[in-house]
C-alpha cells in the first residue's frame, strides 16, 4: 500500500497535530476520533501478536522442562493476568472507548506471520522453526508498539488543545451538553 493511504500514514504526518490552534474545534475533534480508532486498532494488533508469542513461549519452556502441559497451560497463558515472570504486562493501556476496525485483517496478518507452524499442533515443529517464527513475532510486536506509542502522542496533543481551548475559554463547555427537545 502506498503510504499516505492508510489511516496511519495520515495520523502520524507531521502536519497531523500541528498547527492546531488555527483548526475549528470540530476538526480537533474528528482528528481525535481518528487517532483513537487507529490507537484501538494497533492495539486489538498487538493483543493478538502477544498471545501467539506467548502460546509460543510456553511451548518452548514446555520443551525445556519448564512447563509440563500446554494445554493446561493455556488459561493462565491467555489470561489479560499472566501471572509472575509474565513477558508483557496487559491492562496498563489506555481505555478503550472503540471497537476494533480491521479485527480480521490484523488477524490475518498476524496468521500470515505464523505461517509455517501450526499454532495448534507446536509440537509438529522443531525448535529452530519455532523460534524463527518466535522472532518475527517480536519484531512485529516492537514494531507495533512504537507505532501505538507515536498515536498515543498524536492524541495526547490532540486532548491538549481540546483542554486549552476550554480552559482558556475558546471553546463553551455548553456546547458538550444535550441540547433541549
Amino acid at each position: 500500500m502506498v503510504a499516505g493511504n492508510r489511516r496511519i500514514d495520515k495520523v502520524l504526518a507531521p502536519e497531523y497535530a500541528t498547527d492546531l490552534e488555527a483548526l475549528p474545534l470540530a476538526d480537533i475533534r474528528e482528528r481525535r476520533r481518528e487517532a483513537e480508532q487507529e490507537e484501538t486498532d494497533l492495539s486489538y494488533l498487538r493483543r493478538v501478536l502477544q498471545g501467539r508469542l506467548d502460546i509460543l513461549r510456553a511451548e518452548l519452556a514446555r520443551r525445556a522442562g519448564e512447563e509440563t502441559d500446554l494445554v493446561q497451560a493455556l488459561p493462565r497463558i491467555l489470561a489479560d493476568d499472566p501471572g509472575p515472570g509474565a513477558h508483557a504486562p496487559r491492562g496498563l493501556g489506555r481505555h478503550m472507548s472503540a471497537e476494533p476496525s480491521r479485527a480480521d485483517a490484523h488477524r490475518r496478518h498476524v496468521e500470515a506471520l505464523v505461517a509455517d507452524v501450526d499454532l495448534s499442533n507446536p509440537e509438529a515443529h522443531d525448535d529452530a522453526s519455532l523460534r524463527n517464527v518466535l522472532t518475527r513475532l517480536e519484531d512485529e510486536e516492537r514494531r507495533v508498539s512504537v507505532q501505538r506509542r507515536a498515536v498515543q502522542s498524536v492524541m495526547d496533543a490532540l486532548t491538549a488543545e481540546i483542554t486549552r481551548r476550554y480552559r482558556d475559554g475558546d471553546a463553551d463547555p455548553s456546547d458538550l451538553l444535550p441540547s433541549e427537545a
